[in-house]
């Protein structure tokens, strides 16, 4: 009885390249599109961390007291600037 042997698949250049992004691979197009994906990204963060903090500052004192922050934290930490 013979077994069949499994082909192994090896690096062929541009084949490979198509599975992964191929946006790593385009130069100053690629690179500037995957910089201004990160910058959205860290964008996104800040606008998420401003969007928590007012919602801090819109609380009651009985549903900081459920989360166990004082009004006076929430207050401190409700005017920081977005990108802190």
């Amino acid at each position: 009885m013979t077994m069949d042997t499994i082909e192994t698949i090896r690096y062929a250049g541009p084949a490979f390249r198509a599975q992964t992004d191929p946006l790593t691979h385009r130069g100053f197009a690629g690179r500037l599109l995957i910089a201004l994906r990160s910058l959205a990204r860290q964008i996104d963060r800040m606008l998420q961390r401003w969007r928590g903090r007012l919602a801090l500052l819109e609380m009651t004192d009985e549903q900081l007291k459920d989360i166990g922050v004082s009004r006076c934290d929430a207050h401190r930490e409700g005017i920081r600037a977005f990108w802190e």
